[in-house]
Parts: structure tokens; sequence; C-alpha cells
């Protein structure tokens, strides 16, 4: 007589609150948007809604353009400039061009809070504020989660103190030399 033994029963992997969370989120502020731009559209009549949602298109590509276009300027010039690292931000730059195209993108996106934050990201004092914020939130996760995202990131910051780049190979000694090829003698 032999007895079925039934598998223990494996519990599905349990997710984070953020995974959880940011869905719900996401649907609250879609839901936001939507009333917001109804109750814009009440007030001040459907077309002034279309054309608000077409100057914030037409405004957060005009941002997202420049920002780029400064980002590529700056990469240019660092390149140019002997001594100069090309991984650090040029001062007039604003400390980067990430905030102002997520602004861009932010006034792209339909709806008066996106319009607002997408604001927030491109007025100078928040978005130094924004910018300090962001960088102690990237350096305490650094810090927290050892692997290849901490890892990659910790290296991206570091700098070579003169900015040179020295081509070469790596010898390493752990590994035997691989033994010279041999070629039969030519045929005469």
């Amino acid at each position: 007589m032999t007895s079925a033994t039934t598998p223990p029963r494996s519990r599905p992997p349990q997710r984070s609150r953020a995974r959880r969370l940011v869905p719900l989120g996401i649907a609250v502020w879609v839901v936001l948007e939507v009333w917001l731009l109804t109750l814009v559209g009440q007030a001040a009549g459907g077309l002034t809604v279309f054309l608000l949602l077409v100057a914030g298109v037409v405004i957060g590509g005009y941002v997202i353009k420049r920002a780029g276009r400064r980002a590529w300027q700056n990469l240019a010039g660092a390149f140019q400039q002997p001594g100069a690292d090309p991984a650090k931000p040029a001062p007039e730059a604003g400390g980067g061009n990430m905030l102002p195209m997520l602004g861009g993108l932010l006034l792209m996106c339909p709806g008066p809070v996106s319009d607002a934050a997408g604001l927030l990201c491109l007025f100078p004092p928040t978005r130094k504020i924004l910018q300090r914020r962001v960088e102690r939130l990237l350096a305490r996760q650094v810090r927290h989660t050892p692997g290849s995202f901490g890892d990659a990131f910790q290296q991206a910051r570091m700098h070579a103190p003169d900015g040179k780049v020295v081509p070469g190979e790596v010898v390493r000694d752990d590994e035997p030399p691989a033994p010279p090829r041999q070629d039969p003698p030519l045929p005469r």
C-alpha cells in the first residue's frame, strides 16, 4: 500500500508595497486628471480645454527639445575641452537636464496636475530642491541595495582626476599565456 504525499503548498511570492501601490496611484492620478479637466471644461468651455491640451504638448515638446540640445552641447563642449569630465554637468546647465526633460514630458501629459508638476520641474528654485531630494534618495537607495544597480551608480559617480582615458589591454597574471601560433610553411 502506497500513500501519496502532497507536496507542501508554495505561497506565491510577496509583492513589495510599491508594486501594489503604484498601479493604484496611477489610477487615482488618471481619474483626478480627467475630473479636473471636466471641471475646467464646464467652467471655461471645451475649446479652452482643447487649446490648453495643445499648448501643453507644444510647450512640452519645445522644453524637451531645448533640454536635449543643451545636453548635447554640454557633452560636445566637454569632449572638446582638454581635461574636462564629460560625465559632470556644466555649471550653466543648472545641474543637468533630467528635470527639465521630465518637466517637458509632464507638460505633454494631458491634465492640470501633471502640468503643475511639470512647471515645478522647470521653475529653477523648485528644480534645485527636487534635484537635491532625488540625489539624496538615489544615494540612500544605493547604500541599502548592493548589487548591479548600486555598483553601476557608484562607478558612474567616480571620476578620474584628470579625465584621461588610456587605451590598452588588460593582462592578467593568473591566466597562462596562450601558446604562440605556428603556421605551416608556405609552398614555393
